[in-house]
């Protein structure tokens, strides 16, 4: 059996870090990640013989490269597909997830000015949608009902959590800046490419957080010690890109006891003033353990 020669082989550490707000230029509140450069890449550098562990290494990085201290952090996924970066080599990406609460600086981005297609809370996007999955079954006709799958066509609901499967197949149909056989133009319809797999691991990172947020409290990372029952429900609104029903979603967060109300008020939508609550830390901590369920909409 004859061996092949090794090819190269590099590993970085690479950060997905996400916060909830407006960025500039964007007027609606969405989730936000740490970006820079031309290309945009995310927080990351190479593999260092300092850093006491993995995780420990993500988070130097984003302290070195945006000034930011990670509070929630946990490993993603590692990417190692030969070729996958545009070279002759393996790039080995070990990807970290991170939640921090915003702060007024100019390193974020808007999560949906990279991945458009998955705010489902505007008309344009849905129109997007559309436009997409005619563009793909251009490209395959034997891939119809993965389409419909993933993309929720029909009377398939759709899944915020496959937000990573979605980046994928856009990816091999070339309809992405950052497939190696992308159409000219893509970049005008699903956003600029990112620096390597980058855009690859925002989407596994956005697909986890709408998936983890179903059964574990990480939205209490991103909120402040105290908030109005509708600021929380637009924070989720934000992260899963589509709308709840209110009565359902308040519902769900008082049957579950993780928020308590203050002595304190907001009068900051301008009409009658709402009541604050904090999240109850004993409630944290179990849920932490059993889980919380945030209302999903499975619907167009």
């Amino acid at each position: 059996m004859t061996s092949r020669p090794a090819a190269s082989l590099h590993a970085d550490l690479v950060a997905v870090v996400v916060s909830v707000g407006t960025c500039a230029g964007a007027p609606d509140q969405g989730p936000m990640v740490l970006a820079a450069g031309d290309p945009l890449h995310l927080p990351a550098g190479p593999l260092r013989t300092d850093h006491h562990s993995l995780q420990n290494g993500a988070r130097a990085f984003v302290a070195e490269q945006t000034g930011h201290s990670l509070g929630f952090v946990e490993q993603l996924y590692t990417f190692a597909d030969l070729g996958r970066d545009g070279s002759a080599g393996r790039a080995v990406s070990i990807s970290y997830l991170g939640l921090t609460r915003a702060a007024a600086d100019d390193g974020w981005r808007d999560v949906y000015d990279l991945l458009p297609w998955e705010d489902r809370r505007s008309e344009t996007s849905i129109a997007l949608c559309d436009k997409l999955m005619s563009e793909l079954r251009r490209w395959s006709t034997d891939a119809s009902e993965r389409i419909a799958h993933i993309f929720g066509d029909g009377e398939l609901p759709w899944r915020p959590e496959l937000a990573l499967q979605r980046y994928e197949l856009l990816w091999e149909a070339g309809l992405v800046a950052d497939s190696p056989n992308a159409a000219d133009g893509v970049d005008g319809l699903t956003g600029p490419a990112m620096h390597s797999d980058h855009r690859r691991i925002l989407a596994t990172g956005l697909s986890r957080l709408r998936s983890t947020i179903q059964y574990r409290p990480l939205v209490f990372e991103l909120m402040p010690e105290s908030f109005t029952l509708g600021e929380l429900q637009a924070v989720v609104e934000a992260l899963v890109g589509a709308g709840l029903h209110k009565q359902n979603f308040r519902r769900s967060v008082e049957q579950q006891a993780l928020v308590e109300p203050t002595d304190d008020t907001s009068r900051a939508t301008g009409g009658r003033p709402a009541r604050l609550y904090r999240f109850r830390r004993e409630a944290i901590a179990a849920r932490g353990q059993v889980g919380t369920k945030v209302p999903i909409p499975r619907s167009r």
